[in-house]
């Protein structure tokens, strides 16, 4: 089906249904009548609770029991509806990881991903690897940057993950099984407790296979929060445990303009033991009280991060059978995070609502490495053995700092017109090795934005939105063994976005729509210098575009979702040296970037009968290469599960990719013009039991 059919169908769709979760309700007006669905709450672009539809930005909220509905258990199958948001599987943080894609941009550190209120990777870039859906109430996700409420952290989108409250008592144990040894157990409780505290527990054991050869991951987790909460006076704590064991896949080789032949589909050329092992305990605790005039808030939140990281993984670096025809290493990195917020939110006067704040993320990693040479079979039939270096010769260590002071303002000029804006006083310093001095930046971020209502009913609505952001970030640190070398230039950007969202039919109808541009400059992107990684600025980028996406909730727990977006992400002058020759890439398509994408999906979700879920995904053509000599061609998956639930069970049956492509899906930053495929079709069984 060409991109013009697929845009034609879901915009057909469109004028069918409405966009985003369910929005919540006007500031200005009841309902004569109860919405059909609850409003979805989202904390992550303000820090106060609002309804989606309420803030001038494009912002969608999954609940957990949309998520539960449709069997996802990882980051993709629960963003695989979102608008405008590709994510794969695996990738160079291992087959435990994900590659997302906001905008068009599909960057390693270009995103944000907050855990309950906490920046998960902090200063360095989001643990993608170590985090667990286990339990979620629900998932928030801002596309674009979030200048003030998180500083130098996010330029295209922010990814919130909400877990389920210390309260809740609801008990259920999980046990499911699939291709490939793939197996698990786990469970969610609430923990027997006296007094005001309350307190609920995850333990999940999880093992997952693939069809690739050698690779799979193991996990175990344990998620434990307390909380009291006494009118607006609440106080929290959290633990997160993390045991990570992957091993790892290799990606595939291209040659020219198109993926290798002479590589079999899923060899894997690492070495025997190969592996990508990872620690990660998180602490953070908080608390929220009432002060200064009645209705003020001030909330603080403090995390403490720990991860220990054992890496042992090489790449094919001469496409034949000579000898070292490989380039492996071996890595340990030690990193410790620190993240502390403290903000007032203040009453509403004189129709204007304020926010104050400030905040610090610290992060303070060392890695130490060896780099070595071995030979193995292009076919990758069998793992060469090679004996783990003992001496760690190389290294690579960061210590970066960021301190932001911000302040934002809402102000409802009229019963139909609200205006926003906020900024933020950024200071960051950074220190890369002993050799090299601190490098400190000081710079201010912010955003505008408004919102008019066209029609109001009840709590239904037409309104139109537009904000502009302006944000920078400290350039992108992956503890790259050549990493020493020195500090880039900060990237900064700043981006323009405008649409409508509307509510019909009460809540059963969601429509959002968006029109964006963002202007890039050095922008952080991966290269390959000596068989090894390393980043470099890539001069001013321009990505822009168009996002739609509808919803549909119908009698009996029926959910229909679907959307369409056009991504046109280029180079607008930016000089890289190809064989030795400098080559402007101006005018060419950002690689990896594909123009259109589209998705649709339904889902039968009863509390008590059978249950079923379908979606299919459509991703355009792009281009594998920033000389855009290579073109990837355009690609179609599906997933779909069935499933039966009584008053304490749930019985369910899913597939993944039932289409079985394998396409290139993601860039290795490690091997050269290596690439990702898409996993292989996978079939899962379980039961879910409430007890």
């Amino acid at each position: 089906m060409s991109p013009r059919r697929i845009a034609l169908v879901v915009l057909s769709l469109a004028t069918l249904g409405g966009a985003g979760t369910a929005p919540g309700l006007s500031a200005q007006a009841k309902p004569e009548k109860k919405p059909a669905v609850l409003p979805a709450i989202e904390v992550v672009a303000t820090r106060r609770p609002e309804a989606t539809h309420d803030v001038p930005a494009s912002i969608e909220v999954i609940g957990g029991e949309d998520l539960r509905a449709r069997g996802a258990t990882s980051l993709r199958d629960a963003l695989s509806l979102a608008a405008g948001v590709a994510i794969v599987p695996g990738g160079d943080g291992g087959p435990a990881s994900a590659v997302p894609e906001f905008w068009g941009l599909r960057e390693f550190d270009a995103f944000l991903l907050v855990v309950d209120g906490v920046p998960w990777g902090g200063a360095l870039n989001p643990a993608l690897a170590t985090l667990n859906l286990r339990d979620v109430e629900r998932i928030e996700i801002l596309r674009g940057a979030a200048p003030v409420t998180f500083g130098a952290t996010s330029f295209v989108g922010v990814i919130h993950v909400v877990h389920t409250a210390a309260a809740a008592t609801k008990r259920t144990l999980a046990i499911h099984g699939g291709s490939y040894g793939t197996g698990g157990i786990a469970t969610d409780f609430g923990v027997p407790s006296r007094g005001a505290w309350k307190s609920r527990a995850s333990i999940d054991l999880d093992r997952q296979g693939f069809k690739d050869d050698r690779t799979q991951y193991e996990r175990g987790h344990v998620l434990w929060r307390t909380a009291k909460v006494d009118g607006d006076r609440s106080s929290w704590i959290t633990g997160d445990l993390n045991l990570l064991r992957q091993d790892p896949a290799t990606p595939h080789p291209r040659e020219g303009p198109a993926l290798t032949t002479a590589v079999p589909l899923d060899a894997n050329h690492n070495p025997a033991g190969a592996h990508i092992n990872e620690n990660r305990f998180a602490f953070s605790g908080g608390w929220q009280r009432p002060v200064g005039p009645a209705g003020s808030l001030w909330g603080t939140t403090l995390s403490f991060t720990h991860s220990s990281q054992d890496m042992f993984r090489g790449f094919l670096t001469d496409i034949s059978n000579r000898q070292d025809n490989a380039t492996g290493f071996k890595e340990t990195i030690e990193v410790n995070g620190i993240y502390a917020d403290t903000h007032i939110l203040w009453p509403a006067k004189s129709k204007v609502r304020f926010m104050t704040g400030a905040d610090a993320l610290f992060a303070n990693g060392e890695a130490k490495g060896a780099v070595f040479n071995y030979t193995v079979p292009l076919s990758g039939a069998t793992a060469t053995t090679v004996a783990e270096p003992t001496v760690l010769d190389r290294d690579a260590e960061t210590r970066r700092l960021f301190l932001g002071a911000y302040a934002s303002a809402e102000w409802q000029a009229a019963d139909r017109i609200t205006f926003s804006g906020g900024v933020r006083l950024n200071a960051t310093s950074e220190r890369r090795g002993e050799a090299n001095g601190t490098t400190t930046n000081t710079k201010v971020s912010g955003s505008l934005g408004a919102m008019f209502g066209l029609w109001e009913n009840g709590g239904d609505h037409l309104r139109l939105f537009g904000n502009f952001r302006s944000t920078f970030k400290p350039a992108a640190f992956d503890f790259g063994l050549a990493e020493n070398e020195g500090i880039l230039k900060p990237e900064t950007s700043t981006s323009y976005e405008g649409g409508i969202k509307l509510r019909a039919a009460d809540g059963r109808f969601d429509l959002e729509a968006s029109v964006f541009h963002m202007d890039f400059d050095n922008l952080v992107t991966a290269t390959i210098v000596n068989n090894l990684p390393a980043l470099l600025n890539a001069g001013k980028t321009r990505f822009q575009g168009f996002e739609v996406a509808t919803d549909l909730r119908l009698p009996h727990t029926v959910f229909g979702r679907a959307s369409y977006s056009f991504h046109d992400g280029k180079f607008v002058d930016f000089v890289e040296a190809f064989d030795g020759v400098p080559t402007q890439l101006g005018g060419k398509r950002f690689e990896m970037s594909a123009r259109h994408l589209a998705s649709a999906g339904l889902s039968l979700a009863p509390a008590i009968g059978f249950i079923a879920n379908a979606s299919i995904n459509y991703t355009g053509n792009r281009y594998l290469n920033k000389r855009n000599s290579a073109l990837a061609p355009k690609y179609v998956t599906m997933d779909a599960g069935i499933g039966y639930r009584i008053r304490s069970a749930e019985f369910r049956l899913d597939g993944r990719n039932l289409s079985n492509r394998r396409d290139a899906v993601s860039e290795s930053e490690f091997g050269d013009a290596q690439y990702y495929r898409m996993t292989a079709r996978t079939i899962q069984a379980g039961v879910v039991i409430s007890y």
